[in-house]
């Protein structure tokens, strides 16, 4: 179902100008308070998983449902095989299609495609090209939204903004904190990644604290560098989360796993085993400035963050995830609303 409309993509928040970011924020607060009208009756997307979800899933077929519109799930592991990306491959491995003819062909059903990828987890600086993603993209004759990549999380980073603004209104000038927490089942640092460069774009002083071996990707690192010099903001790194948390106006605890073990287990669970106490708690926030907590979930409690920060009235998380139904319709609205 092509559109007249100019195609636009949504990959990462450097796809969207300043002036987009803050048009759609102000969107999303203004259809938080007023639902609005079903203005996409009649449309449609596909909603493509390779990965779980829980959070992203549900918001995405809530906002499409409240705006009129419908969604068509499809998941990887039981509903479809695997594909292809690379260009000019032989197809002699496992994959049966190619992203370049799936996207074409849905291209004919739906009105956009949203899509989280599954990196393959061996190396990388293979997988933070973002290949997948982007063959989608580049194949694809209607709007692909990036649900996640490796990468790249802009619909949660769009969210997190989101709730910076509604709780702090101006955050130019005011800091946020990222501090690595321990966990199992570290996530990638995608929701870092993104909510980090929206934050400096809007001018914030921004920390980032993780024991050695849990550096952000450097590139992205050098990025936010650049921003802050940019916008008139700050991108700090720091070893020692009492030095990131003092002063802060919000703690974004998040656990990501080591890019310097990438695709070695076994070196990362020794790596986790020697990093010592990262656990947020009372103690904790109570060096920052009247301090928020932001998680982008799911958290393991009292691993992570502890009880009675979660529960208490410094939390934002509960927010955070409701405010991911509010911007993704503000998403849905400019991508596929007359």
């Amino acid at each position: 179902m092509p559109s007249t409309r100019p195609l636009r993509h949504l990959i990462s928040l450097h796809d969207l100008a300043q002036s987009e970011i803050d048009d759609l924020l102000d969107l999303s607060l203004r259809l938080k308070q007023r639902p609005g009208k079903a203005t996409l009756a009649s449309k449609s997307v596909g909603l493509l998983f390779f990965r779980g979800s829980l959070r992203t899933r549900t918001s995405f077929e809530a906002a499409m449902n409240q705006l009129g519109g419908t969604t068509i799930n499809l998941t990887a592991a039981s509903d479809f095989w695997e594909l292809e990306s690379a260009p000019g491959a032989v197809m002699d491995g496992r994959a049966p299609e190619h992203v370049k003819d799936a996207a074409a062909v849905l291209s004919c059903y739906v009105n956009a495609l949203a899509i989280r990828t599954k990196p393959a987890g061996a190396a990388w600086n293979v997988d933070r090209r973002d290949a997948e993603i982007r063959s989608w993209a580049e194949h694809s004759k209607v709007p692909v939204i990036n649900m996640e990549s490796a990468l790249w999380h802009p619909l949660q980073g769009l969210a997190d903004l989101m709730t910076l603004r509604e709780t702090l209104g101006d955050v130019r000038g005011k800091t946020l904190s990222f501090v690595w927490t321990n966990s199992p089942s570290a996530a990638s640092p995608t929701a870092v990644h993104s909510l980090m460069h929206v934050a400096l774009r809007s001018g914030m002083h921004v920390r980032v604290a993780n024991p050695p071996g849990y550096e952000l990707d450097e590139e992205v690192w050098r990025q936010a560098q650049a921003l802050a010099s940019e916008h008139g903001g700050s991108a700090t790194a720091l070893g020692d989360p009492a030095a990131a948390l003092r002063g802060a106006h919000v703690v974004y605890a998040r656990s990501w796993h080591s890019l310097a073990d990438y695709g070695n287990p076994t070196l990362a669970a020794s790596r986790r085993a020697r990093a010592g106490d990262w656990l947020i708690d009372e103690r904790r926030m109570a060096l920052g400035e009247d301090a928020k907590l932001m998680h982008a979930m799911p958290v393991r409690r009292n691993l992570e963050v502890v009880d009675s920060v979660l529960d208490g009235p410094r939390s934002l998380v509960v927010r955070q995830a409701e405010n991911r139904l509010h911007s993704q319709k503000a998403v849905l609205w400019w991508l596929l609303g007359l």
